[in-house]
């Protein structure tokens, strides 16, 4: 029987012996406990992952491939079994130690209140500027469909963008109050469904509606490589919001499930949007391929309307981190739930107030891309595991593992970010 138990968690106990076997069994007994104390099923969790992997960036990989050039296609899927495989490594940490409930909480067992306040940070600015781009990204788009449209607020004008982002925050304000992560399951059920339909209608666009797939594009830019490096990182920027969704669920084993099933999902459809979107629009392809398209077209005005759901339903998802962060740490004698509404309104006008000064959402997902999430979603899951199984102690096959994939992100991170910063500084100066 105890040599059956040992298998049973042969993932988990290499994570269990910084001080000894002593103990195992108790650790092993509240993980038992704590798979049942979610609420979220099987199915909701995966719209829930879903939705954090799926969306804008779906707009953006042509641009990236664009960027790159043909080769930089083969970019993708390492950066998706890159993503993925730190998101096991996740679930295997939190396995060892049921306490661990959230992103941050993973740094501080690692490396203590330290690493603890060094990932949070992080975590919550990748978050936060995620957020700040579904609102550009919507100003963008309804800008694009009513080019003519003006703001005039008592006397003050405003500019179309700038009022489109406005509008679109106190539309979305109402979602970002939910803090019920089944709740959630409905809305990111329309999020992901929204991706399949952009992918769709594009792709009607091109066949049907005249656009074609006329394109040859490049098979390498090489000075281009960075950006697309960047860019597909941000497609899988979710991690903040893994350990929200394993604590979320009934039945905790199955999620590495949910991220195969994810992650296998959205690295296809990301890989069609790229391939098609650079075959109908080539070097010309803007950061949001929505912009490209014409907005006389029916397919065109289903793409680019379906685009607007997308940020309304993930911008809740990914601000709940940042709110669980901040909770946590200023406690008030006001209700849980009118600290939350407070400080989830006021999250929202701030992102509206960087959208506002920050409107660049190619540049500012890429920097996104490869500051936040190669240290977030690749570097830091491989330094908090290394630390807390032990297994920098000793070289072996999973060790050169863990350092080789830890190393990607760094390499991403140093040199996408200069990348970015130098794009960004072109366009503001």
């Amino acid at each position: 029987m105890e040599t059956k138990k040992q298998d049973d968690y042969s993932l988990t106990i290499p994570l269990l012996v910084n001080n000894g076997d002593v103990g195992t069994k108790v650790k092993e007994e509240k993980y038992t406990n704590n798979t049942t104390t979610g609420t979220a099923s099987f199915i909701s969790t995966c719209f829930n992952c879903l939705n954090g992997l799926s969306g804008v960036g779906i707009l953006s990989v042509p641009y990236a491939l664009a960027s790159g050039g043909w080769l930089s296609l083969l970019l993708l899927p390492l950066i998706a079994i890159s993503t993925f495989y730190t998101g096991l490594l996740i679930q295997k940490c939190m396995d060892s130690d049921p306490t661990i409930t959230n992103y941050s909480e993973l740094g501080g067992r690692a490396f203590g209140k330290t690493g603890k306040t060094l990932v949070s940070i992080t975590m919550n600015i990748e978050l936060y500027l995620v957020a700040t781009g579904f609102l550009i990204l919507e100003g963008d788009n309804l800008c694009n469909l009513f080019p003519d449209i003006d703001f005039d607020i008592y006397g003050v004008h405003i500019d179309p963008k700038s009022g489109f982002i406005v509008f679109v925050a106190i539309i979305i304000l109402p979602t970002n109050w939910l803090n019920n992560m089944s709740v959630l399951s409905y809305i990111s059920a329309s999020g992901v469904a929204a991706s399949v339909i952009i992918l769709g209608s594009i792709f009607w666009g091109g066949a049907f509606d005249g656009i074609g797939f006329q394109e040859k594009g490049n098979l390498v830019k090489w000075n281009g490589i960075p950006s697309a490096i960047s860019l597909y990182a941000f497609c899988y920027c979710a991690h903040p919001v893994f350990p929200t969704l394993y604590t979320s669920m009934k039945n905790q084993r199955q999620f590495s499930k949910v991220l195969f099933l994810c992650f296998a999902f959205c690295t296809a459809t990301y890989s069609l949007m790229a391939v098609i979107g650079y075959l109908m629009f080539g070097s010309n392809v803007e950061s949001e391929i929505t912009l490209n398209l014409p907005t006389n077209n029916i397919s065109s005005k289903v793409a680019i309307f379906t685009t607007l759901v997308t940020p309304i339903a993930k911008y809740a998802l990914m601000v709940t981190p940042i709110v669980n962060t901040i909770e946590a740490r200023f406690q008030s004698s006001h209700s849980k739930r009118i600290r939350s509404f407070i400080i989830r309104t006021l999250l929202m006008i701030s992102t509206v107030v960087v959208a506002l000064s920050l409107p660049f959402f190619g540049y500012l997902m890429a920097l996104v891309g490869a500051l936040l999430s190669a240290t977030v979603s690749i570097t830091i899951p491989c330094l908090c595991y290394l630390k807390i199984s032990g297994i920098y102690r000793r070289i072996g096959v999973e060790m050169m593992i863990v350092v080789f994939v830890g190393l990607i992100g760094v390499v991403v991170a140093i040199v996408g970010t200069y990348v970015s910063i130098l794009d960004i500084k072109r366009r503001l100066y």
